[in-house]
């Protein structure tokens, strides 16, 4: 059974998923981070592939994407960093990234390579769902990768649906149709969102993402969810702690959130 799916039989609240740009803040950093995350208690950990136009992204991972590009990270090179990752750690594993880079190394050679590795996800957010439906979910079927498809408060109770009928894993719901980053807090608007998709019934578990940051917003979220992806606001802590104890800043702000 796949790593992802094998979590939510095993955990049923309180799971925190944690986003990271690969070769970020420093070119060496990736490994280190999935192992210190791994160590502090994160549930999931998504690593970003580094685009020169993210664009469901905000200044702080975009920031994070040109960074780790000017230091050299690339997708085969995040590949070959990644190959011996199993032996470390057994925490679900998800690559985040856009379609361009990804057609370009080829689908099917990136879903053998990615499989082999023991990859267990990707969120590939310019991915139009017919195209993955028509084009590529026989390919990710076949190397038992799951494909995680984001839903959002625009997003159409007939899509939403779709989406569950066609989701493994879990679903990633967007607390806001703003860019990653853009607010902090989660309002009453958002909240009548996060119940109106409880209401559906869907099959499929939902954590929730985009502007969750700190243990009040990962609290909130989990009440309406299996529960949070973070993602800019751990980007800020490396930034924060380059050049010094990658580590220990790590364990510290996981501990705050999840405690």
């Amino acid at each position: 059974m796949n790593r992802i799916e094998q979590l939510f039989q095993n955990k049923d609240s309180r799971l925190l998923s944690v986003y990271f740009t690969a070769g970020y803040p420093s070119a060496g950093d990736t490994i280190p981070i999935i192992e210190a995350l791994d160590e502090a208690g994160a549930d999931i950990i998504e690593i970003g592939i580094p685009f020169s136009d993210p664009v469901a992204d905000g200044p702080t991972i975009q920031e994070s994407n040109q960074a780790a590009l000017d230091q050299g990270m690339t997708l085969k090179k995040l590949l070959s960093e990644l190959k011996d990752i199993r032996q470390k750690t057994q925490v679900p594993l998800i690559l985040m990234g856009y379609l361009n880079p990804i057609i370009q190394y080829g689908i099917e050679k990136f879903c053998q390579e990615i499989s082999a590795i023991g990859i267990d996800g990707i969120i590939v957010p310019d991915l139009p769902m017919s195209q993955f439906m028509e084009e590529y979910k026989a390919t990710f079927d076949a190397y038992d990768l799951a494909n995680i498809f984001l839903i959002s408060p625009q997003t159409s109770a007939e899509r939403i649906r779709l989406i569950d009928e066609n989701s493994r894993g879990f679903i990633y719901m967007v607390s806001s149709a703003s860019i990653t980053g853009a607010k902090s807090g989660i309002s009453e608007e958002q909240i009548s969102y996060f119940k109106r998709v409880n209401e559906m019934g869907l099959k499929n578990p939902r954590l929730i993402g985009f502007g969750i940051s700190d243990k009040a917003t990962f609290d909130t979220a989990c009440q309406y969810s299996k529960g949070a992806i973070i993602g800019s606001a751990f980007i800020n802590v490396l930034t924060k702690a380059k050049g010094g104890d990658l580590k220990a800043a790590i364990q510290t702000y996981i501990q705050s959130v999840i405690a």
